[in-house]
């Protein structure tokens, strides 16, 4: 039977979050920028360095209520954040060509090779939503798929909106005999590593490809970062494809995840069974805080992105270094991870969380 559309992403219990946290092994192209604001009461500081970053897409929400937080009670700073696509962002990161980067992946080693110490801090986590075009299945409902069948959809195996794979999980539904349109992103992007991380681990014997940033199969539909990804799928009927949940209008559908009957929609709730389930990565140290997703726990919705800042230990100018380890404590801060959830939707981080994070940040000098 489909399902009824939870409410939109709510906040990660924090005893969820605790937990994680406590377990200890465990793009558009679209520019903001803000010099100060008004609608805060925190006293003025005397940080003046004017910063840049790049990065995630999925964060622009998140980054603009950062920057309006953080510039409120800093209004001899600047900051400015492109919303290019996560490998983006790292390419700048480690050309020089700005300050700090949003990424929905970690650095990969041939990237921390090519740069001084880094800190990478996860202060944005959102759902990743499986979201469709199909008339009469949006809004308020829900299209069941199993991790087999979504890997044979994305691969085009199953070209069919009312294929058997799809009506078996759907009893009742009247699903039509409409093509189904794969979009993908088509810039570097952590989104899709994330997304094509999650189909290997979880359907191996479909989805054949290594996680990547880049959209392994020719061919489909594609969107420029998150916005022109929801706009590609709204303007083809028939199309699915993957994005940052907070960014899925009711003009869409979801699918919910799962298997042998049960399915879950895209939810904070359900989102924090996977990250509780989840630990530290075997790379992780106290100064990068990236994860491993488990995938599997019960009852969770299993597509998640974890999305990191990441910034030097090391500045040649004090005034920059300052204002990168004023403007991260901010968006660390229990404020700051307000504004960003009810900006964007995303989870804010637990309190032991952001002990570890904030230890990290400790360390920009």
């Amino acid at each position: 039977m489909l399902l009824t559309r939870r409410s939109a992403i709510s906040a990660l219990s924090v005893a969820a979050l605790a937990t994680l946290a406590a377990c200890g092994s465990d793009a558009g192209g679209s520019s903001s920028s803000s010099s100060s604001s008004t609608d805060s009461a925190a006293p003025a500081t005397d940080l003046t360095g004017q910063i840049k970053g790049a990065g995630a897409s999925s964060q622009g929400d998140a980054q603009d209520a950062w920057m309006n937080g953080f510039l409120a009670a800093n209004s001899g700073a600047s900051v400015e954040y492109a919303a290019e696509g996560s490998g983006a962002g790292r390419e700048k990161f480690i050309a020089g060509a700005i300050d700090f980067a949003g990424s929905d992946s970690s650095m990969s080693e041939e990237e921390l090779a090519k740069v001084d110490a880094v800190i990478e801090v996860p202060l944005y986590i959102s759902p990743i939503a499986v979201a469709y075009n199909v008339p009469g299945f949006t809004g308020e409902t829900h299209i069941n798929m199993t991790p087999d069948t979504i890997a044979k959809v994305f691969s085009g195996t199953i070209t069919k909106w009312n294929d058997a794979a799809i009506a078996a999980d759907n009893e009742g539904a009247e699903l039509p005999d409409l093509d189904i349109v794969v979009v993908h992103r088509s810039d570097e992007s952590g989104t899709t590593k994330n997304f094509t991380k999650y189909l290997g681990k979880v359907a191996a014997d479909v989805w054949t490809y290594e996680a990547e940033e880049t959209w392994p199969i020719e061919g489909g539909q594609s969107g420029d970062g998150t916005s022109g990804m929801i706009a590609t799928i709204k303007g083809a009927e028939g199309a699915i494809g993957y994005a940052d949940a907070s960014k899925v209008t009711d003009e869409l559908g979801t699918v919910a995840v799962g298997a042998n009957g049960s399915f879950s929609p895209y939810s904070g709730e359900a989102a924090a069974a996977t990250l509780d389930a989840s630990e530290l990565s075997d790379k992780a140290t106290d100064t990068q805080i990236v994860y491993d997703i488990n995938y599997t726990a019960e009852g969770a919705y299993p597509i998640i992105l974890v999305s990191y800042l990441i910034a030097h230990q090391k500045y040649d100018d004090a005034d920059i270094a300052a204002t990168v380890k004023g403007y991260l404590e901010y968006a660390a801060s229990e404020e700051g991870q307000t504004a960003a959830s009810e900006a964007a939707g995303s989870a804010p981080i637990s309190d032991g969380l952001r002990e570890k994070v904030l230890a990290a940040v400790g360390t920009i000098a």
